[in-house]
């Protein structure tokens, strides 16, 4: 459990698939992952790449801002959002972190983004919307739909995200990166 009282995010993996009656062979068929990856994360002995937990997700029928939102909606949404309320969605030294007032309905999606040197987001991302993005600080590697593009800071993109796409930082510096998509439930 987080310091919040919360499942960690395997063990809500594992209550999700429960509470829906597939087995991890059958969640495993569905998502395309291996059934001792299923294992692994489930029991918190990893966490799991983006790629991965929106694999999960999509037989889940649930979106990553779901996945992560307040379990219980507020009675009104907030306007300001502190710095330790916005909600971590990455994972292996990708930090995604969703801006996040707890309205469902919202349109917009908007993500403050780490990567580490040396990560990626790990196979390729690919939901419909779009994505658009400026990086304040490194540099990054973007690949869409089998296209490569180097970006620095100051730099920004702009990508259809049904397309597949990765971010990669294979510099030696931390890359941060502020970004908007639509739809908001990733």
């Amino acid at each position: 459990m987080s310091a919040h009282g919360e499942l960690a995010p395997g063990s809500r993996l594992a209550d999700i698939r429960r509470r829906l009656g597939l087995s991890q062979r059958r969640v495993a068929e569905l998502s395309g992952l291996t059934h001792g990856a299923i294992c692994t994360i489930e029991q918190d002995k990893v966490s799991p790449a983006v790629s991965s937990l929106q694999k999960l997700l999509k037989v889940y029928d649930m979106s990553l801002s779901e996945f992560f939102a307040e379990p219980e909606p507020l009675a009104r949404n907030k306007v300001v959002i502190n710095e330790s309320e916005l909600v971590e969605i990455g994972s292996q030294g990708v930090s995604f972190r969703l801006v996040h007032n707890g309205n469902r309905q919202r349109a917009l999606g908007f993500l403050i983004e780490c990567y580490a040197p040396g990560t990626s987001t790990g196979g390729h991302l690919k939901h419909q919307g779009e994505e658009v993005g400026t990086v304040l600080e490194g540099e990054i590697e973007l690949t869409v739909g089998g296209e490569h593009y180097h970006l620095s800071a100051g730099q920004s993109y702009v990508i259809d995200t049904g397309l597949p796409h990765t971010f990669t930082n294979s510099s030696d510096r931390e890359c941060r990166i502020i970004s908007a998509h639509t739809p908001a439930n990733l």
